[in-house]
């Protein structure tokens, strides 16, 4: 019986956080681990799921480094990374769209509709709702063909979370050129989640989220906070740009930004709809 006490004690915990995000826009950075391990691709599924059964609004933004790593690799053709970001020649450009734009898409639609839900897969290039301008390296240096969002026409994903659709989004952009690019799925997400001014983005990490200079994790984390573990060093590596985005997010419409550990089962549900969260939440100051 004390199982069936603490199942029903979690549920009234969730209500008023079900009750604070009917209706409201949740976009999600899904990448990492939880792309990978089976058990955790259905766990995210079902989450999705869920969260559009209750009346949220989820919008999915994904990644693929990874399988497009595996795919040059097979033919033949090495990975070059400058400062984080993937270099796009022509060739790596086809690989990249074949691989976000379709077979990992794909799956991650499949993945939602066995779970119960209704999902539509698309890039940022179908009816050029994200346009970019080319993307130059932090010494200036030319990159090929990766993209930074410009602009993100809203009307195409609202009008499909308006009928109870979840969208799934490869992070393709168009350029002035009309030309396809590569945009860092984390950064396409904060892109869509201004432009539909969403009440949380989340981002999907292999880490527990935000780590103070001790190495324990900040469940709450300010604007002001995070420019001063910024400045003075608390913060480094890949952690730096993902938590820069959540701040430009913070700084363009959306209400809070989450960065949370993917690798944790239910980690999704788990942030909105309890107490504490699992991961770090970042607000603007006041």
């Amino acid at each position: 019986m004390d199982q069936f006490i603490e199942k029903a004690r979690v549920l009234v915990e969730a209500l008023p956080w079900i009750r604070a995000f009917a209706d409201r826009t949740v976009v999600i950075k899904y990448g990492g681990a939880a792309m990978l391990d089976d058990e955790l691709k259905a766990s995210f599924a079902r989450d999705v799921t869920l969260l559009r059964y209750i009346g949220v609004r989820p919008v999915i933004v994904h990644g693929g480094g990874p399988q497009i790593g595996e795919m040059l690799a097979r033919l033949g053709k090495s990975s070059e990374f400058v400062d984080g970001v993937r270099v796009t020649d022509d060739e790596t450009m086809e690989v990249v769209e074949m691989v976000l734009g379709g077979r990992v898409n794909a799956e991650i639609v499949s993945l939602v509709e066995r779970a119960g839900g209704r999902a539509v897969g698309l890039s940022g290039r179908d009816c050029g709702f994200i346009e970019v301008e080319r993307m130059l390296g932090p010494d200036g240096e030319d990159i090929g063909r990766v993209g930074r969002p410009v602009r993100v026409s809203p009307q195409l994903l609202n009008g499909m979370t308006e009928q109870g659709l979840v969208p799934v989004v490869a992070p393709l952009g168009s350029g002035g050129d009309g030309r396809a690019y590569n945009i860092n799925a984390d950064t396409a997400a904060g892109a869509v989640a201004e432009a539909l001014e969403a009440e949380k983005l989340i981002l999907l990490t292999d880490v527990e989220g935000v780590l103070d200079a001790d190495g324990a994790l900040l469940r709450q984390m300010t604007r002001g906070a995070a420019d001063r573990a910024i400045a003075e060093g608390s913060l480094s590596g890949g952690m730096i740009p993902k938590v820069r985005c959540c701040l430009h997010a913070l700084d363009h419409g959306v209400t809070t930004a989450h960065i949370i550990d993917g690798r944790l089962p239910h980690a999704l549900l788990l942030e909105i709809f309890t107490d504490g969260g699992v991961g770090t939440q970042i607000t603007a100051d006041g």
